[in-house]
């Protein structure tokens, strides 16, 4: 049986304000629940009304229609202090003797705990989590030992995820760098290296337009294939690694014509998503958002990856002279000008490049492991 106890017993809003301007960190909280810094123009600004919040202490913005059904709240873990929007309600908790900051933490990342807010939240021109709501939230508070237990099972898992994060960026900042020493550096387009040439997409490959299942066949997704959708590039990560949705062998079959093979190329291209790039890591069907080229040859994914990646901005402005609503069709997509470099050059990046895509891929399918383990250890926290 838990032991649910009233939030409001352990925890006390602190209202401390800025006023000797010592403190110039100025962040924000996210709906994925961290702080990060602020984006907002604070020129003429007075910085002296900011709040400030200091290392172990919680902020959160009670607005929450405005959020996607998420609660933006979080613990300062990454700086000694900070000073955030006056916004924000802080918070503390009183005897960390009887509360972990950290456990709580977890509390606050269960999406019961989002569904528990919008659904107590209340207002006419915008819905509010105030402070009596927060206060009146009930989780489970067991022992400071078990607290403990738990809050170093997760923090295992996330130090985890972090290393694997960290080997990813640097094999990418390596491929990338790579990348620009092979094609990009000194290399111009109007007086192209001999063999290299000025070509389009359509000849490195066939170009596939994505399709949804029909909402009249259900049973066309199940547990085979991953289908990929717009909210799955939600990351930056070379690779697509599953979906959030899978198709069935009835569905796979309903898109035999759709089906993309491990190495082709996704580009989004419409919707402010346009313009991500990504390389399937297996077989895969996306939805019509995406245009995807099926490589002619293995040596061209790396590059592809790349160049397009390097053009996203370039990608939107097509697609955005063509219409409101910004799409990149099919044909203009395969008629983008692309430099062709030789052959030999592709194969000699694309053997390189290999060896570390192999690791990234085993990391990326590792993270999405441990995030699920992260999942299940935090709906534990209920039962």
């Amino acid at each position: 049986m838990k032991d649910y106890k009233r939030l409001g017993d352990y925890i006390r809003e602190v209202n401390v304000r800025n006023r000797e301007l010592e403190v110039t960190d100025l962040l924000g909280v996210s709906i994925s629940k961290e702080f990060m810094p602020s984006i907002a123009n604070t020129i003429g600004t007075d910085m002296s009304t900011y709040k400030l919040v200091k290392r172990g202490q919680f902020a959160y913005g009670p607005v929450t229609s405005r959020n996607g059904d998420k609660v933006s709240i979080a613990l300062l873990n990454g700086y000694d202090d900070a000073i955030i929007s006056q916004a924000y309600t802080v918070f503390e908790i009183i005897d960390h003797d009887a509360l972990l900051p950290e456990y709580l933490m977890m509390w606050f990342r269960r999406p019961e705990f989002d569904r528990y807010a919008r659904f107590h939240s209340h207002g006419s021109a915008r819905e509010v989590f105030d402070w009596d709501e927060l206060c009146d939230v009930k989780p489970p508070i067991p022992s400071i030992t078990r607290q403990r237990e738990i809050v170093a099972e997760y923090e295992t898992l996330t130090h985890r995820i972090r290393l694997n994060e960290q080997m990813i960026q640097h094999l990418e900042t390596t491929a990338q760098a790579l990348y620009r020493k092979m094609f990009v550096d000194g290399i111009d387009k109007e007086n192209l290296p001999e063999g290299w040439k000025m070509g389009t997409i359509e000849e490195l490959g066939k170009v596939i337009t994505g399709k949804t299942p029909s909402s009249e066949n259900p049973e066309d997704f199940g547990d085979e294939m991953p289908f990929v959708a717009p909210g799955d590039f939600s990351n930056y990560k070379k690779f697509a690694i599953g979906a959030e949705r899978m198709l069935s062998s009835i569905g796979i079959k309903r898109l035999k014509g759709k089906v993309l093979p491990k190495g082709s190329v996704i580009v989004t291209c419409i919707g402010s998503d346009m313009g991500k790039v990504a390389i399937a890591s297996e077989n895969c069907v996306t939805n019509q958002q995406m245009n995807s080229i099926v490589v002619s040859s293995n040596e061209y994914s790396d590059y592809l990856f790349y160049a397009l990646s390097s053009i996203s901005k370039e990608l939107k402005a097509m697609a955005l002279g063509s219409s409101t609503m910004p799409l990149l069709n099919k044909s203009d997509f395969e008629q983008i000008e692309i430099i062709i470099p030789p052959f030999e050059l592709l194969r000699e990046f694309s053997e390189i490049t290999s060896k570390g895509n192999t690791i990234v891929i085993l990391k990326l399918k590792e993270n999405k492991k441990l995030t699920e383990l992260q999942s299940l250890l935090l709906a534990k926290m209920g039962q």
